[in-house]
């Protein structure tokens, strides 16, 4: 009796174990969200979900969507507001644990974006695995509208030209939530967000026929980087700005680049190796910067008459391209001075020099960073010059 009464007692309490998904959704129900943008609309914001259609971008033919995806917008006083007015059209549950693209349309970026991004933190069913972006001279809404022909859903496109883009160009930084929103947080430097525009018309950006042209004639392209002064858009870097900030913070991992010959010409050159090392000072009570960037290059094109063969013209190119560096390094400081936006973290170069110094100065920072002494020191080095020694517009002397 007593073992037929433990039992009961052990079937009871596995009931309460397993007592099945809760929470579960069912995929039918759901309409997988994987972009969002936010947009300033008078005194209200303007949210649009970039939805997923299932049947169009299934394996199997004869679906009937026009489009692999769907753009839902609505307005509200709040974001979460705006996001469950989305319901009045959608026929399902918006779902976005499988978010990848958050896009701020550049009015709202410069009005500020972190009561915007508030609610985006505090949802339990996003994961914080998605990029911020921000849309130049255009809104969020626009680029959600934009088609792409490759990648068939535009937020998988966006998140992989920006992954890719990065890796092989150094103009690009992709940025995800907790990266932006720790930057926003911290006193001691700014934030910066990857920029996105729209090139050729938007209208047929939005059409099925542009999935069928070998040349579309409206792309997304990313271009320049967004420079945040707390939570608000500032300015913007060029692209050689751009590198500049990507090699100043140790973030390029390869790219292209050209040298001007010393004869004419220009020689093209891939970066497979850099390393950077910022280094704060505090003397006599002034704080200072001392940035050294080391780089590898290998020779990729040579477009004029050089011997590179010779080791002084090798040491010659050196010199050429670690002045050019220090060159595009020079301009982004001049710009992010300008703006008094620390987006190199130079506060906290400063911070670990000397707490006790930084602690004075924290407060009065971006007026202190503005007249900021930086010293830049470069050093490159030619390690490979391809499959062909010399350039093949050099003929032999007969």
């Amino acid at each position: 009796m007593k073992k037929l009464g433990g039992m009961l007692c052990t079937l009871i309490l596995l009931g309460f174990v397993l007592s099945g998904c809760w929470d579960r959704h069912e995929l039918n129900d759901l309409a997988i969200t994987v972009g969002v943008g936010f947009d300033k609309s008078g005194d209200e914001y303007l949210v649009t979900a970039q939805i997923v259609n299932p049947n169009e971008v299934a394996s199997k033919k004869g679906a009937g969507y026009s489009t692999p995806i769907t753009t839902l917008s609505a307005k509200g006083i709040s974001t979460l507001e705006a996001a469950r007015k989305l319901t009045t059209t959608a026929p399902r549950k918006l779902f976005s644990s499988h978010l990848r693209i958050v896009v701020i349309g550049e009015e709202l970026a410069r009005e500020g974006v972190a009561k915007v991004l508030d609610g985006l933190t505090r949802d339990h069913e996003i994961r914080s695995d998605f990029y911020i972006i921000v849309a130049r001279d255009t809104s969020a809404a626009e680029v959600l509208k934009i088609l792409t022909p490759i990648e068939r859903i535009p937020a998988n496109a966006m998140f992989k030209t920006l992954e890719t883009s990065e890796k092989a160009w150094a103009p690009t930084v992709s940025v995800r939530i907790d990266q932006f929103i720790t930057s926003l947080a911290e006193p001691s430097t700014d934030a910066v967000l990857t920029g996105i525009r729209i090139e050729g018309a938007k209208e047929k950006g939005e059409l099925k026929t542009l999935l069928s042209d070998t040349a579309p004639r409206t792309q997304l392209h990313y271009s320049g980087v967004a420079l945040f002064r707390q939570d608000k858009l500032v300015d913007w870097l060029n692209e050689n700005e751009s590198k500049g900030y990507n090699y100043i913070k140790g973030n390029v991992k390869s790219t292209m680049g050209h040298l001007q010959c010393p004869q004419g010409g220009t020689l093209t050159v891939e970066v497979i190796r850099s390393k950077t090392k910022v280094k704060g000072h505090v003397i006599n009570g002034k704080p200072k910067v001392h940035i050294h960037v080391f780089l590898e290059q290998n020779v990729s094109e040579v477009q004029c008459e050089v011997n590179l063969l010779d080791p002084a013209t090798i040491q010659e190119l050196e010199k050429i391209a670690a002045d050019t560096l220090k060159s595009i390094m020079n301009a982004v400081i001049r710009k992010a001075k300008e703006n008094k936006t620390d987006i190199f973290a130079f506060g906290e170069a400063i911070e670990d020099a000397s707490p006790k110094t930084w602690a004075k100065i924290k407060r009065d920072w971006p007026d202190i960073f503005a007249e900021l002494p930086v010293e830049i020191s470069t050093e490159v080095q030619i390690r490979r010059l391809g499959t062909t020694n010399n350039s093949i517009i050099i003929r032999p002397k007969e």
